[in-house]
């Protein structure tokens, strides 16, 4: 027992779940200039500051594997949608798009204007201008960011509908080695999207080379995600292998009731390239997904839901069908009236949904889009409908499980450092909830809502959440991948 020690902050009668999968422990933390000083019987110890958790869980703060962040980090500091779930850390920059990078006219580009329609946001020509204005402005969580391959294409070329010279590809090369350079864990691809759609994966290869000299993460939202599913996989496991880099698949999923079922096949593809290849993958906890209005997503989804509309914003939050009867069209002519606009698509079978979440190295990102008029849920939802919902209500995975998939494992995958586990030297990221009522309260009807039984979130040492709203505290990084972290998929070897 620390006997009469003085730290910044002690967390008192914790059950500790440490993001290992170990079996939880009672004890208290110390926490001292941002790290966990201690762990243990701390009776004597003193602090300036005391965090009762007496019958809560104590975790590492939980890092979300998958968002859209990147502006939101720059005009809401306070990260109230993330820190109310426990996030401490956020990844940015996925899909291909990233606010760093970025041309001037990328608002005008479709997935770009997910992150800003307009508002004069893209004013990052480089990374390091992007780096800069979040020293110079910090947020209340860490952020890990990643480039954009559809964002360097609309920087270097004049039309996306074809694949890049090799002079434009040599410029995007460029820009790309400059990010990693600057800070930036890796590239992101999002050839399902139309911008990037006419990139083939040897344009990806040549753009992404300078990943292997920094050692960093190849991200993919891949080329097709329903009946082109498998076909995919295999496109980014070759581009992996080609470039000797670890690959990550973003919100993994099966598209369509024709591909319904189909994880089981998917997760299979995986597992076996896991044997020979460094891949990872993350998923939301819902069946539906959300992204820009595009037709032939309309057509695979048995509901779809307006979330925002340039030229119509009195519809957002309505079903496609009721907005275009208010417009008195049909619906494929509502689609062309209200586009330029995003929309919430029910297109998932639950058992899939379930499937790939059990998949013992599915880590868990929300996927959420921060400027959307109405969001999709997932937003304010995704970390305490895991804990509630799959771990404690449905029986899916143990507590620790749940835990491990949003700290430790991703901390592993995405190379940070000191994040995601609990213990004395690590960096003092510590969520505090309630197991029995974490859960959450976030719906498509009211798809704020902050979640439930999530006490107390410490970010570098800072308490940023607590009792239900924003401190004000703004102790957020920009975290740099380590590169000499134990192969991702060893564990699973083992």
């Amino acid at each position: 027992m620390a006997g009469g020690e003085h730290y910044d902050l002690v967390v008192r009668g914790a059950t500790i779940i440490d993001g290992t999968r170990a079996p939880r422990f009672a004890a208290d933390i110390a926490v001292r200039e941002g790290m966990i000083a201690a762990i243990g019987r701390l009776d004597r110890a003193r602090a300036h500051a005391e965090v009762d958790a007496s019958g809560r869980v104590v975790a590492p703060g939980f890092i979300d594997a998958h968002t859209h962040d990147d502006r939101l980090l720059l005009c809401a500091p306070d990260m109230a949608p993330k820190a109310s779930q426990g996030v401490t850390t956020v990844v940015v920059g996925n899909c291909g798009i990233s606010l760093a990078l970025s041309p001037p006219h990328a608002a005008s580009i479709p997935p770009l204007d997910l992150l800003d329609a307009g508002g004069g946001w893209f004013r990052f020509p480089s990374f390091a201008a992007y780096r800069e204005e979040l020293a110079a402005r910090p947020a209340a969580l860490n952020a890990a960011c990643l480039a954009g391959h559809t964002t360097l294409r609309a920087a270097v070329m004049d039309r996306l509908d074809r694949a890049a010279t090799p002079a434009e590809t040599a410029r995007m090369r460029e820009r790309a080695r400059e990010a990693l350079g600057c800070g930036a864990i890796g590239i992101s691809t999002g050839t399902a999207y139309e911008p990037a759609a006419a990139a083939p994966a040897q344009e990806l290869i040549e753009v992404c080379r300078p990943l292997a000299e920094y050692g960093g993460l190849y991200v993919t939202h891949m080329r097709r995600e329903d009946e082109g599913v498998a076909a995919s996989l295999e496109e980014t496991f070759a581009i992996g292998r080609a470039l000797g880099v670890p690959v990550i698949v973003s919100h993994h999923k099966c598209v369509g009731a024709a591909s319904h079922g189909r994880s089981r096949e998917t997760l299979a593809l995986i597992e076996r390239a896991m044997r020979s290849q460094c891949v990872g993958l993350d998923c939301y906890p819902y069946v539906a997904s959300s992204t820009v209005l595009r037709a032939d997503r309309v057509a695979q989804s048995s509901r779809v839901l307006v979330t925002w509309s340039r030229p119509h914003p009195e519809l957002a939050g309505l079903d496609l069908e009721e907005a275009a009867r208010r417009l008195g069209v049909s619906k494929e002519a509502a689609i062309e009236a209200i586009k330029p606009a995003g929309a919430i698509y029910f297109m998932l079978d639950e058992a899939d949904v379930r499937r790939i979440l059990a998949f013992g190295e599915t880590m868990i990102g929300s996927d959420g889009l921060p400027h959307d008029a109405r969001p999709h849920p997932r937003l304010w939802g995704t970390f305490p409908r895991v804990l509630g919902r799959y771990s404690r209500d449905l029986g899916l995975f143990p507590l620790e499980t749940a835990v491990w998939k949003m700290t430790g494992l991703p901390a592993a995958k995405f190379g940070l450092a000191g994040r995601g586990v609990l213990r004395p030297g690590a960096h003092a990221d510590i969520t505090v909830f309630d197991a029995a009522s974490v859960g959450d309260a976030a719906d498509y009807d009211n798809p704020t809502a902050p979640a439930t039984g999530i006490d107390t979130v410490i970010v570098n040492g800072e308490v940023v959440w607590r009792e239900g709203r924003p401190t004000g505290a703004r102790p957020g990084r920009l975290l740099r991948r380590n590169a000499h972290q134990p192969p991702m998929n060893a564990d699973a070897r083992r």
